[in-house]
């Protein structure tokens, strides 16, 4: 069965470990993903985001462009398994050839630093989707979980930017005295502007609020990339049953994450959340008891979740449709899952 993954870490992770001076790579690794593992099991696409941690960056877009240089000497690498792509007929096209497809997104929008004129430099490098924020409120918006201010404040000292540093500040602490916590009027001129040049916003991370001004303001279909549904589970970063709903209706797509702590409230005996098989699949029905079965996809956030899972790699992916077959679901439903829900998403998205 074919398989789109809307969000892993990898490339960060790999970007990381070769700060580190280790040799890694995407082709073959220990990782959770990597293109033999991928190939094994039929992928189709992978969305690849570039991850940017604000609390351990004083220049967020320099950080960019190193994991963008990573991403791209890997596809260039790799060019007999995998290309990128920024369209849809990309995808079609790398199949018929026999590769798989790399879609590039980016985790953390103030990389932007507020500027469109940046928002269109990484569209022209190839992002085709964005989330508004991480973990940090930004200049666009407020996140669902927010990191405390000290982590930020630590990965500040030596930078000599200090310019930049007072900025990013000013917006952390302004965004705490905001009385809405969603988007900021600099948001809302950022989604305009990303569905005006073809990057598709990406609700992930952001707060309630927040996707609720996305709701309303969207005039195109939009993601959640790797959120869950909070009736199961209730963490902010997951969704509630009325957004769920929401997004739906306005022809979005949410993939599934596959992280313990956003799967279920209660951990095990030795209070370590496990990330169970079970819990993955009774999401899923959830969310298409919810928003029925063509708003679900994949959103696995591998390698940028612990190790604590049943479905340990990208190569077990049989293993999620044998549970969702126990749940009662038939081939086209898993099928409409595993791929197709998210192809229909990017013929309709990307151009």
């Amino acid at each position: 069965m074919k398989i789109i993954d809307m969000h892993c870490d990898t490339i960060s992770r790999i970007y990381q470990e070769q700060k580190r001076q280790k040799h890694t790579h995407l082709r073959k690794n220990s990782f959770q993903i990597d293109l033999t593992k991928m190939k094994s099991t039929a992928y189709l696409l992978q969305n690849f985001a570039l991850f940017i941690d604000l609390g351990e960056t004083a220049i967020p877009y320099e950080t960019f462009l190193g994991q963008l240089a990573v991403f791209r000497e890997e596809m260039a690498q790799n060019a007999d398994l995998i290309a990128p792509v920024t369209s849809y007929s990309q995808i079609l096209t790398n199949e018929r050839q026999g590769k798989m497809s790399a879609l590039l997104t980016l985790e953390e929008g103030e990389v932007c630093g507020g500027s469109p004129v940046r928002l269109q430099e990484i569209y022209d490098l190839g992002i085709r989707m964005m989330t508004f924020t991480w973990n940090y409120p930004n200049s666009l918006g407020y996140p669902a979980e927010p990191a405390p201010f000290t982590a930020l404040s630590k990965s500040v000292t030596g930078y000599e930017d200090n310019t930049r540093l007072s900025s990013l500040k000013s917006a952390y602490q302004t965004a705490y005295l905001r009385p809405k916590k969603g988007l900021t009027s600099l948001g809302i001129e950022f989604l305009a502007e990303m569905e005006r040049l073809g990057i598709i916003p990406d609700v992930s991370h952001l707060s309630d609020e927040g996707i609720r001004d996305v709701c309303r303001l969207a005039t195109k279909p939009f993601c959640a990339s790797h959120s869950n549904a909070r009736s199961l589970c209730g963490r902010g970063r997951n969704l509630p049953d009325d957004l769920i709903r929401t997004i739906s209706q306005k022809g979005g797509i949410i993939g599934v994450n596959y992280y313990g702590p956003f799967l279920s409230d209660k951990p095990n005996e030795d209070d370590i959340f496990f990330s169970r098989i079970k819990d993955i699949a009774q999401h899923i029905c959830h969310i298409s008891d919810i928003g029925g079965i063509y708003c679900i996809g994949l959103g696995s956030d591998f390698d940028g979740i612990d190790g604590n899972l049943e479905l340990e790699n990208c190569s077990q992916m049989e293993l999620l449709a044998h549970e969702l077959q126990k749940c009662g679901l038939h081939t086209n439903e898993i099928e409409q899952i595993f791929y197709r829900n998210a192809l229909n998403f990017y013929q309709e998205l990307l151009e």
